[in-house]
């Protein structure tokens, strides 16, 4: 029967019961003679049998990852308290990185090979057997199913483990997800099977999932006999390795366990876990001035980190000055973190073009993953295995090694940030309200719909265990009009944190205290702050407290900074949140360069009036607000037309230049007279945001591109001018296919329509369609871009078609038209280096007007510098403990 804590057992004190099985109780003892604490199993009498085998097992074996035997009573074994988690524990908080899962595997390989140099067969490896210490040492439990030379051991009913048969050659031992086929079989087996055993445990460390599921035991045995493993979640470092220890008939299989860690790629590098802290990075322009403590937590990071009082040591590193990390977009990062802290991948600006670059801290240069043009807000999977990122007009996600990128959804709108969760949902802004997405990609559902009032959802953050998300809203625009949420996933209740903050982002940093407690971070007018919150209870408590003050860009809402789970935090500096980035400047085709707006700002979508006297474009200001504005040059004067209710965005002329028609992210397309003195007024009411991309050259027809089944479709519009007021008929879609289509542009004739597309599969490409289609919507279609084209702008005065190159420079089709026949000659370079990627193309045709990032000369690394704090979490601990 049970003991209870002061009764004895031999010389041992109870102290508290640790667990308990089929096979009995294992309690935690004290043992006055030597004044220590130890483990004793008490076994239950039908298992005597199996205790004094596994007795003689562990007393043959003298290893530093195998637990060791103190002492053996009548019905008990002594044995050596492990404090820390099991390996199925740390499993289920989340796929395991790949240095770190390798380390915790060469340490069982090690306790194995010593095993397997005795005779002993373990027979029941997994990850509840196996234990990892606070100092990162692993121990190998349960030698009880051992076999010893050719001695079988005796069928047991232990809960997790399986007898099927009475026979030695039908006898099934172990757990079913873990065992080899063989042993699934019922024939006997040898150390083959630990070594099958041990790939199923590093493949299950790396996916975060088991190999071999199932509902029922005939299901998983099912698996184990059958299925291959999905090899697209396992870094390429180990899958020669895995693929040598999961043959499934065991005379090809691996041999000796000691070989194992052999059949690792060299590029890998992996450390034994021995102790995990006081490694220093060895990045050059890092080295000698921040010391790793990632691996102190980053194995189980909110149950069991390392609380020290460290320092917090600061770094300013430059990633390098031929590359400009953006300034916008608001509400994502640009440059984020692994979860174990050993990699940074960052969004960097080269020749006009966003991508994406990783860089591993213990690597001296950055690669740049090629296929990312565009990208923005990148995000990591909780394995660290892959980055997703925005790309308008599409979510993609891309191998950290580089390789295919593949397509999770497409984006409705501005994309505002997303969060990889450990159950392979990602939580994403892709339309107007959070919507989850299954890692493979398809079909976004909501997470949420809109509260009364609300025009963005924003930034979201997936909380541990994955039953809540952190989120900003918006009723208006601007930090000081946001609130931080929190969502539960199961019904969908939510409730305010904090009010006028954004950027929101748990960190597990006080986790002594108990699981889920940490510091909820945010952003407001560029300072960071900080307050206790617990992400089971989802509770603040005490007071926000600023932690630094030159964080952010050029608004308020922007984050610009990540935290690891080591502990690690990096982030953008900014200045005050009110950095300008901007001018606008003339360009002509022989690359001449002339102002058209030197003040700087933080400008986007640049529209040109078809008289060629006025720009529109979007202006964010400092409160986070996006407003639409018409700039004069002649007389050097900005009239703002829209006043920060909703986020504005896509300005477009009417053909007399009067009017000005462009989306807003609470919903729908809107109008406004240009001089600024008209009242806004709706033209499009949707729920969904329509973005309007042209005008045909008589008025008649509005061009725009929206959201439909997952796909964004384009539509026209028909328009008509009555008494001053513009008056919208039934849109009518343009084109009908399963493909991603953007950007549609009139051509000036108003017979042809340019627009964006991702038909070929591979990259998008500028197509060309006559417009209106054909009745029997068989018209021709014609591909004028090669290997890559985007943002398609006719030119009023020749016959050329202008489009944006994945590298950044303009190129020109020259065409004609024969009948209903389009005709586009090769596309040549028409500008080689704009400076920046958004432009229009004035009404002569003779030069572009450009969005050029601005140079500082105050802080001219400010562009390509970031900061590292290393120990941030004892920084917290430190200034904002949980009494604040």
């Amino acid at each position: 029967m049970p003991l209870s804590p002061g009764e004895r057992l031999g010389p041992y004190e109870i102290l508290a019961p640790v667990g308990a099985g089929g096979m009995g109780e294992v309690y935690r003892a004290s043992d006055p003679r030597l004044g220590r604490e130890v483990a004793i199993k008490v076994s239950a009498e039908r298992f005597s049998e199996r205790f004094d085998r596994e007795a003689r097992v562990i007393a043959s074996l003298n290893h530093p990852n195998i637990c060791t035997l103190f002492d053996v009573g009548p019905n008990y074994l002594v044995m050596e308290l492990l404090e820390g988690p099991t390996l199925a524990d740390r499993i289920q908080e989340g796929a395991v990185p790949l240095e770190e899962a390798l380390a915790i595997a060469r340490q069982i390989a090690d306790a194995l090979d010593a095993a397997h140099e005795k005779g002993i067969v373990h027979r029941d490896l997994k990850p509840g057997n196996v234990k990892i210490k606070p100092d990162g040492v692993v121990k190998v439990l349960d030698f009880g199913l051992a076999k010893t030379g050719g001695t079988p051991a005796l069928p047991s009913d232990n809960s997790p483990t399986l007898t099927m048969a009475q026979t030695e050659a039908g006898m099934i031992l172990g757990t079913a997800s873990y065992m080899a086929p063989e042993q699934a079989k019922g024939k006997p087996v040898d150390k083959r099977a630990d070594i099958y055993a041990f790939g199923v445990v590093l493949y299950e460390m790396l996916a975060g999932k088991r190999l071999h599921r199932g509902e029922t035991t005939t299901e998983v045995l099912a698996s184990v006999l059958k299925e291959e493993p999905k090899w697209e979640k396992i870094p390429p470092q180990v899958r020669r390795l895995l693929q040598r220890c999961l043959e499934k008939d065991p005379q090809k299989r691996l041999r000796h366990i000691g070989d194992a860690m052999e059949l690792v790629d060299d590029a890998t590098h992996a450390p034994a876990v021995t102790s995990r802290a006081g490694r220093q990075w060895p990045w050059p322009a890092v080295a000698g001035a921040l010391t790793i403590a990632l691996a102190a937590v980053g194995w189980n990071w909110w149950r069991t980190p390392s609380f020290t009082d460290r320092p917090l040591v600061r770094q300013d590193v430059d990633l390098g000055s031929d590359i400009s990390l953006p300034v916008t977009p608001p509400y994502v990062s640009n440059a984020v973190l692994s979860p174990d802290g050993t990699r940074v991948v960052f969004v960097a600006t080269v020749s006009g073009t966003p991508k994406l670059f990783t860089r591993r801290l213990d690597q001296p240069k950055a690669i740049e993953l090629a296929g990312t043009e565009g990208a923005r807000g990148p995000f990591f999977s909780p394995d660290g295995h892959w980055i997703g990122f925005g790309a308008p007009p599409k979510l993609n996600k891309i191998s950290v090694d580089g390789g295919a990128v593949l397509l999770l959804t497409n984006l409705a709108s501005q994309f505002a940030g997303a969060s990889w969760g450990q159950d392979g949902i990602i939580v994403a802004q892709v339309g107007s309200p959070l919507t989850r997405i299954p890692e493979g990609g398809g079909q976004p559902t909501p997470v949420i719909e809109f509260a009364s009032g609300e025009t963005a959802q924003t930034s979201p953050q997936i909380l541990p265990g994955g039953k809540a998300v952190l989120f900003a809203a918006n009723t208006k625009t601007g930090a000081e009009t946001a609130t931080v949420e929190v969502v539960s996933l199961a019904d969908r209740r939510r409730k305010t944190l904090v009010q006028g903050g954004a950027f929101p982002r748990y960190v597990p940093s006080f986790t002594s205290a108990g699981r889920g407690a940490g510091h909820l971070l945010y952003t407001s007018k560029g300072a960071l702050l900080a307050i206790p919150f617990d992400s089971e209870s989802l509770e603040t408590h005490g007071t926000a407290v600023p932690i630094l003050n030159d964080i952010g860009g050029p608004t308020g809402v922007a984050g610009k900074f990540d935290v690891s789970l080591t502990g690690t935090l990096i982030y953008q500096k900014g200045v005050g949140g009110t950095r300008p980035m901007l001018t606008v400047q003339w360009l002509g085709s022989a690359g001449r360069r002339e102002p058209l707006l030197a003040k700087p700002g933080a400008y986007l979508t640049p529209s040109l009036s078809p008289d060629g006297k006025k720009l529109a474009m979007v202006i964010i200001d400092t409160g986070g607000r996006q407003d639409v504005h018409v700039y004069e040059w002649q007389s050097d004067r900005t009239t703002k037309l829209t006043f920060g209710d909703h986020l504005y965005t896509a300005p477009v002329w009417s053909p007399d230049s009067r009017y000005v028609i462009f989306a807003s992210q609470g919903g729908g397309i809107f109008w406004t007279r240009a001089d600024g003195a008209g009242q806004l007024q709706p033209l499009l009411p949707s729920k969904t945001v329509p973005i309007p991309s042209s005008f045909s050259f008589d008025g008649k027809r509005l061009a725009y591109w929206e959201q439909v089944a997952g796909a964004s479709q384009l539509w026209t519009l028909p328009v008509n001018e009555q008494d001053g007021q513009l008056k919208a008929g039934t849109p009518e879609q343009f084109l009908k296919d399963q493909f991603n289509d953007s950007e549609p542009a009139f051509s000036p004739d108003g017979k042809w329509i340019a627009y964006r597309s991702n038909e070929s599969g591979t990259t998008t490409e500028v197509y060309v369609r006559p417009f209106p289609p054909p009745a029997s919507g068989q018209g021709g279609k014609w591909v004028i871009s090669n290997q890559g084209g985007q943002r398609p702008v006719w030119s009023r005065t020749s016959h050329d078609l202008l489009f944006l190159a994945p590298d950044g420079q303009v190129m020109a089709a020259n065409y004609t038209v024969k009948g209903d026949s389009f005709v586009a000659d090769k596309a040549r370079v028409w500008l080689a280096k704009p400076g920046g990627t958004e432009f229009d193309l004035s009404s002569d045709g003779k030069r572009l007007a450009v969005l050029t990032p601005v140079q500082l000369a105050e802080a001219p690394k400010i562009e390509h510098e970031v900061v590292f704090l290393e120990n941030f979490f004892d920084e917290l601990r430190r200034r904002v403990p949980l009494s604040k």
